[in-house]
């Protein structure tokens, strides 16, 4: 007597089908998340033979000034007012103090828009402020 268990033959391929469009829906949701991640406002920065900061833990803050002579505070899109920055980098460096600051200026903003960005810094209380400047290649 056999069983119907005998008769039938194991299968051994794998369906790969569900694995298919998992990887599907992940690439679509990195194509679409990638964009916004490296939003925030277009600067040129100036070319200079500087030193490279070392890698930190905290991420500097960075205020930057557009070719218009416009704030804003991170990688915000939204320009910002001068008080308001100035009151949102003090909070930022209550809470960490030693966090670095850094100007991201424009090379064709007027050089007074950048140096009435530090002196807001320095209003609000930081006492180093260094500008950022793209890598010189030779």
């Amino acid at each position: 007597m056999t069983s119907r268990y005998a008769k039938r033959k194991l299968v051994s391929d794998i369906n790969i089908v569900p694995y298919v469009d998992v990887m599907l829906v992940l690439l679509v949701i990195f194509m679409v998340t990638a964009p916004l991640l490296t939003q925030g406002v277009q600067i040129d920065l100036p070319v200079a033979k500087a030193e490279v900061l070392p890698e930190d833990d905290k991420p500097p803050v960075v205020v930057s000034v557009d070719a218009n002579g416009n704030l804003f505070l991170a990688e915000s899109k939204e320009a910002i007012l001068a008080e308001d920055l100035a009151v949102k980098v003090q909070a930022l460096l209550q809470i960490d103090p030693k966090r670095a600051v850094l100007v991201r200026g424009d090379k064709n903003v007027n050089y007074g828009k950048v140096m009435n960005a530090m002196v807001l810094l320095k209003q609000a209380g930081v006492s180093k402020v260094g500008l950022m400047t793209q890598h010189y290649e030779e």
